[in-house]
């Protein structure tokens, strides 16, 4: 249950949470510490703090809908796969009534 949670977007907070930049809020996602903050070009990220000695902090994926926040900790590519070209075929046929 908590891998399909977790590969989720999740809501953190109204955008209105951290209005200018250099703000941040701290938040906890299945009990991970995640650092949201708008950087100095007004975009919204998110961050998770790992608690390894020396770690740099490690950027998680967020999206801003309808003025909320939303962070998605899931660390697999999700990108939607190219559709393969349609097989277009033609096909003539009689109906059984001719």
């Amino acid at each position: 249950m908590a891998t399909a949670y977790r590969s989720g977007w999740h809501f953190i907070d109204l955008a209105t949470a951290i209005p200018h930049s250099g703000d941040s809020l701290m938040v906890t996602v299945f009990g991970e510490p995640v650092v949201v903050t708008r950087d100095d070009d007004e975009d919204v990220r998110a961050y998770r703090c790992l608690r390894r000695p020396r770690g740099a902090p490690q950027p998680v994926r967020c999206a801003i809908r309808y003025g909320m926040i939303f962070v998605n900790l899931d660390q697999r590519d999700h990108q939607l796969a190219e559709p393969e070209a349609p097989d277009v075929r033609t096909i003539s046929a009689t109906p059984r009534s001719a």
